[in-house]
């Protein structure tokens, strides 16, 4: 799996009330491993919650899991 269909996973999984979301971040870190990156960029506008409370609690929730989040504009 990609590092975009793993992202991609992940905004389906918010949109869907966070539905598997540990599976999908799980998915993401291995992709992110296996391609050699840091992080996963996300687009703040397909967030469900896109204030800055939200991306930090994303970046917090992420983090806990082993992956760094960055948001792109």
């Amino acid at each position: 799996m990609s590092i975009e269909q793993a992202t991609e996973a992940i905004y389906s999984s918010m949109q869907n009330d966070n539905e598997d979301i540990d599976l999908h971040i799980k998915n993401l870190k291995v992709a992110i491993k296996g391609a050699g990156a840091k992080e996963a960029i996300f687009d703040t506008c397909r967030l469900v919650q896109s204030n800055r409370e939200g991306r930090k609690r994303m970046q917090s929730y992420f983090k806990k899991r082993g992956v760094k989040v960055v948001f792109s504009k």
